[in-house]
């Protein structure tokens, strides 16, 4: 994959990523049991650079357009504070969490998939889709 110069001087700005949840942190399925309600599948791998990006001093969020009481637990096992579910409109909550840290959009990372997220990936100052992102959302991003 080649990355693109203009990408990387972006990053280096960011203070804070924010997160999508279904498509970003699981494979996208929702998965309903009788038993136990909604499941969710998270990787490790990406737990773990969560983690790590907050180690560094980076600050993590989501913001998802569902909510699911096994998002908030795994937000918490991440150490993930700001957690805003049911947003449709996603720049609202973001705006409030700019306004929260003082933080400018140039220094924010958001990563998404579908088509609720494109309005925040074109305001963020360093935007990314994982693989499995609508072909919209991946022509937009840095």
């Amino acid at each position: 994959m080649k990355i693109r110069k203009d990408a990387i001087e972006k990053a280096k700005k960011v203070k804070m990523i924010l997160l999508d949840v279904d498509g970003v942190l699981t494979d996208g399925s929702i998965i309903y049991s009788s038993n136990c309600g909604e499941i969710k599948i998270f990787n490790a791998q990406d737990g773990f650079g969560i983690v790590r990006a907050i180690e560094l001093g980076l600050k993590v969020g989501i913001i998802t357009g569902r909510e699911s009481d096994i998002i908030k637990k795994r937000a918490n096992e991440l150490g993930i504070t700001d957690l805003i579910q049911n947003a449709i409109d996603k720049v609202k909550p973001f705006e409030m969490l700019a306004s929260k840290y003082d933080l400018r959009p140039e220094q924010f990372c958001y990563i998404g998939d579908d088509i609720l997220d494109i309005p925040l990936l074109k305001i963020v100052g360093f935007s990314a889709a994982d693989s499995n992102a609508r072909n919209k959302v991946k022509t937009i991003v840095d």
